[in-house]
């Protein structure tokens, strides 16, 4: 058998072995290093900013912002050096140093990529953290505000709070979440029956393109406007900031968590709940299914059921008497409270802590998780319920998230964002399995019996493709190298995150990026 390879083939090779380890290569890192401040314009100078494996911090500042412990071992690859861009010409020079110098870029903001994709790589990578950049200006009269992509979103809703009691933003329900990641691929939360997704309030952006040039949504033009408000902006270039229109919110709102096991009729409710798509925008309840053990320390199934209500307890109670009655919510149930204290009170802080509990950075990776996702379109029968908890019982550490659709979120075309997954939807389910113990032992347990009830669940959510969410990234449902972007290789997961709308995104990233410089595993190639 003849084997040709190319001569381009084997000098990839040699440079992929080259760049095996950090320390391997150290004339590619000095000459990337000697460029940057060439491109740093102003009194900005980037050095403070620079982190290698040779300085003392490097360490701290790379495991800051990694929050699942699955990427916290020897294994994981590490960056040649991090950017902690303090400075828009930093994010400039980082681009153009690393595109000039054939080095990998992985842009991070809040480090919840449930993959770790923002900071890690199989090939030579420099991280460009944004943690720092992470200013709001909030102008009140306009109702619009400028937000930094290094943000989090404790920080957008405590801000918002304190300029006004009436106005608020729809976005995720975690508050370390980074701003500059959450949005570009897409943004839900509990606002989302009432005001759809955080990228259905994006009216303007910030973003450094390949050739380190700044653009705002004119100069980027519509269709790469359209592209990183929901497909991923790190396939098209550094997004700097947002410009994003804020909402209108009742002073006093109403929240309530109420848990009911399968002995007390959970699976009933749980039937009633699923046409909570019918029911007012302001209403949003999560149902939260987890495996627990009863009073005779057998295996149940507990769903917890976590509400926003944009209105008071008197109105929601009525409404939920007619729609769920098997809930039996009580007024002693539910507390009204600010818009603010309800983020609070979705990410269990306890009512009462002082609201600048939202603020909080310093949250370690404590937990080993994995995530999935899938889009619901039909009621699931009270007997297929039952056999989905007979299958749930047998995960371990797994949490199931139903999030409701319908509202306004029925009422936005398809792909009037790269976000296709709108009208025709009952809920979305989140698989989230955590685990603490370390090794290769656990994680393949646990990861296999999640990949277990996702499989389980095939005849019951979408098909054709089986959807999913970006941001609940998951490397299961497709994948390419770190060092290239195939395109039938990112059709296969690229149908599953954007439907219809891949191949538009992949005829912007043709135009602004037609050498594929901004890729990861699950990039936007250029056709």
């Amino acid at each position: 058998m003849k084997v040709s390879i190319s001569i381009t083939q084997i000098v990839l090779s040699v440079l992929l072995l080259l760049f095996s380890a950090p320390t391997s290569y150290p004339q590619v890192l000095e000459n990337f290093l000697n460029c940057l401040p060439n491109h740093v314009h102003g009194s900005n100078p980037i050095f403070e900013a620079i982190y290698t494996p040779s300085n003392s911090s490097f360490q701290s500042v790379l495991v800051a912002y990694i929050k699942n412990r699955r990427f916290l071992t020897s294994d994981t690859p590490k960056p040649l050096a991090i950017v902690v861009a303090l400075h828009e010409s930093h994010v400039q020079a980082t681009v153009i140093c690393a595109k000039f110098h054939s080095l990998q870029i992985r842009i991070r903001s809040g480090g919840h990529d449930f993959e770790g994709l923002s900071y890690r790589s199989d090939v030579p990578f420099v991280i460009l953290d944004l943690f720092n950049l992470r200013s709001i200006d909030i102008d009140i009269d306009s109702e619009t505000a400028w937000v930094q992509s290094g943000a989090i979103l404790g920080e957008l809703y405590y801000a918002i709070a304190k300029k006004s009691k009436v106005h608020g933003f729809p976005a995720g329900v975690c508050p370390s979440i980074g701003v500059g990641g959450h949005f570009s691929g897409g943004g839900y939360g509990n606002m989302m029956r009432k005001y759809g997704l955080s990228v259905d309030h994006v009216i303007d952006a910030k973003l450094v393109d390949v050739n380190g040039k700044i653009l705002n949504r004119k100069s980027m033009g519509e269709d790469l406007f359209w592209a990183i408000r929901g497909g991923g902006g790190a396939s098209f270039g550094v997004i700097l900031s947002w410009k994003i229109k804020l909402v209108r919110v009742p002073e006093k709102v109403t929240v309530f968590m109420v848990d009911r096991t399968l002995e007390e009729g959970a699976t009933d409710i749980v039937y009633q709940w699923q046409a909570i798509n019918k029911l007012d925008k302001e209403l949003f309840i999560r149902a939260q299914p987890e495996v627990r053990r009863n009073d005779k320390d057998e295996k149940t199934v507990r769903v917890r059921f976590i509400a926003l209500f944009l209105g008071n307890t008197k109105k929601l109670l009525s409404l939920l008497k007619k729609s769920i009655p098997k809930l039996g919510l009580k007024q002693e149930d539910c507390k009204e409270v600010s818009w603010l204290e309800s983020t609070m009170f979705w990410t269990n802080i306890p009512l009462g802590t002082p609201t600048e509990a939202l603020l909080n950075r310093s949250i370690p990776a404590e937990l080993f998780f994995k995530s999935k996702s899938d889009y619901v379109k039909k009621i699931i029968s009270k007997h297929d319920l039952e056999n989905i908890w007979k299958q749930f019982m047998k995960t371990e550490g797994m949490v199931l998230q139903w999030n409701p659709y319908g509202g306004r979120m029925k009422e936005i075309s398809a792909s009037e964002t790269p976000f296709p997954h709108r009208a025709g939807y009952l809920f979305k389910i989140q698989y989230f399995t955590l685990w603490f113990t370390q090794g290769t032992e656990a994680s393949d347990r646990h990861i296999r019996l999640a990949r277990e009830m996702y499989d389980s669940m095939a005849p019951h959510v979408s098909k054709n493709p089986r959807e999913a969410y970006l941001n609940y990234r998951d490397l299961d449902i497709g994948r390419n190298p770190s060092n290239e972007t195939n395109f039938q290789e990112a059709q296969v997961y690229g149908s599953k995150y954007f439907k219809g709308n891949f191949l538009k995104l992949v005829a912007v990233k043709k135009r602004v990026d037609p050498d594929n410089f901004f890729k990861n595993e699950q990039s936007i190639p250029p056709l």
